[in-house]
């Protein structure tokens, strides 16, 4: 029987790379110990200027075609998650249709933040499970750095650019999707935001850029580390328990990577061994709705999951939202 399978990842970041140690000479006060004992980051990447969100998705997208071994043409349906789109209209699904050359697919951006990833492998599944689409590519890109407030050490310290992909089928060979969870609380969609560039701060105007609207805003931190520790704690238990899966059987944890210490204080909560929490916070920093993607994909390449493996990707972000994936792999 065909279910939902995995038949390829992909990933890219851009090459160059901003040390902590940059920032500061920068001038942001702060200090690469200061930053990496609160966050884990030690560098993050960055997009050259006139190197867009769409781009970053094509790097990845093709190397997940590649893994899959199909074409663009193959593609059904693309569903790019981000919060950082090329422009606002058209969305950067259509720009990265495009610069694939995948003229029969459908295409649209999703934006559920850091995510997004899973809120696009729950889209594409409820396409594929009613035949509507044979293959879907779900892609997870951002260009995070061009949102931040440089003088702000609060949140420009977290942040890196980059894009991860996958492309989905109904199958009997693969990866196999075992379930998607997806949840969103909007009364308190606040607490993470970029406010300027919607209807409520349009036209753009010196006011709103001098009021800082066009930079990501966050609540105060501590309050924002336990709201996304009790989320990342329920879509862990969600996902194992409508699977009956025990979690001390699950392989490998591959979470949105927002902050190491949270998942430090997890892997203690929930008694599960950090070794099983794939991390690469440290190079990239938060790349918000690309993050899970991301590791994902490093994690196949690199041999860390292996055939068998169950996989959990736990994520949480702004808006709020938050979720998990369960695959066998």
């Amino acid at each position: 029987m065909e279910t939902l399978r995995i038949l390829g990842t992909g990933s890219f970041v851009p090459p160059k790379i901003l040390t902590n140690n940059d920032l500061v000479d920068m001038g942001l006060d702060t200090s690469d110990e200061w930053i990496f004992k609160r966050t884990g980051v030690r560098e993050r990447r960055m997009a050259d200027p006139g190197v867009n969100t769409s781009d970053l998705g094509f790097e990845a997208a093709s190397s997940a075609l590649e893994m899959a071994q199909l074409t663009p043409d193959d593609i059904d349906l693309i569903i790019l998650a981000t919060i950082t789109p090329d422009t606002c209209c058209p969305s950067a699904a259509n720009w990265l249709q495009a610069k694939l050359n995948a003229p029969r697919a459908i295409t649209f951006d999703i934006s559920a933040a850091c995510s997004g990833f899973i809120f696009g492998l729950n889209v594409a599944e409820q396409y594929l499970k009613n035949r509507t689409c044979r293959h879907v590519l779900v892609v997870a890109a951002e260009v995070m750095t061009r949102t931040l407030n440089w003088k702000d050490r609060t949140t420009c310290i977290l942040w890196g650019d980059g894009a991860g992909a996958a492309v989905l089928a109904l199958d009997t060979q693969g990866p196999e999707i075992l379930s998607t969870h997806i949840h969103t609380d909007g009364a308190n969609g606040q607490d993470l935001l970029l406010p300027g560039g919607g209807s409520k701060t349009t036209p753009i105007s010196h006011a709103s850029v001098d009021k800082g609207l066009h930079h990501l805003n966050m609540i105060e931190a501590s309050l924002s580390f336990r709201v996304a520790v009790r989320y990342f704690m329920d879509s862990i238990k969600e996902a194992a328990d409508s699977n009956g899966v025990d979690i001390a059987d699950i392989a490998w944890f591959v979470p949105h990577q927002a902050n190491i210490r949270m998942f430090q204080y997890i892997s203690k909560s929930m008694g599960i061994l950090f070794e099983k929490f794939y991390m690469t916070v440290s190079r990239y920093g938060n790349i918000s709705s690309a993050s899970c993607a991301i590791a994902l994909d490093e994690a196949v390449r690199d041999g860390s999951i292996q055939p068998g493996d169950l996989v959990c990707l736990p994520v949480f972000g702004g808006g709020l939202t938050w979720g998990s994936a369960l695959i066998r792999w």
